[in-house]
């Protein structure tokens, strides 16, 4: 099973991803980490990302997931995954890649962004994203004004992990 976390920046995808992953023991990759230079230097200076910037960056997420399935590895992926046509891309099999949204008020997910210090993902941003967001019809959707720990505890009670 691949847990796909998905929201925009600020709503905890990283800390309930590496959270949830110790937890249970499986691998977790950080759709940061996916990112080529290009767009890494174009969030650094506050430009956002077009969907034609994304394409590699959501090939190399899918070609990760996929992987883990042959390997029949679980494991916890990160990704803002805002438009439906980008899931469409990363869950290959929703039988076996389930999908949760961290969703959150824009002004907390503001004052968290406005707190992280040596990251990319400029601020400016969010609006961008929220623009952008599609929500997921099918999803574990869960309130991020929550402790990560509860946050965690409710995809595992989802999941039956």
């Amino acid at each position: 099973m691949i847990i796909l976390l998905m929201g925009v920046a600020g709503s905890g995808k990283t800390t309930v991803g590496r959270r949830l992953a110790t937890g249970l023991g499986w691998s977790f990759a950080d759709a940061d980490d996916f990112h080529p230079p290009a767009n890494i230097a174009k969030m650094s200076a506050g430009i956002p990302l077009t969907d034609g910037d994304r394409a590699p960056w959501l090939a190399a997420i899918r070609d990760h997931v996929e992987a883990c399935l042959a390997r029949g590895e679980n494991a916890v992926v990160t990704c803002s995954a805002l438009k439906e046509s980008y899931r469409r891309i990363i869950v290959v099999d929703p039988a076996r890649v389930k999908l949760v949204h961290l969703r959150g008020d824009f002004d907390l997910l503001l004052r968290r962004l406005d707190r992280r210090r040596d990251h990319f993902m400029k601020k400016d941003l969010l609006q961008s994203q929220f623009a952008a967001l599609e929500p997921p019809r099918e999803a574990l959707v869960l309130d991020v004004a929550r402790p990560p720990e509860k946050l965690v505890a409710d995809i595992r009670a989802a999941f039956g992990l």
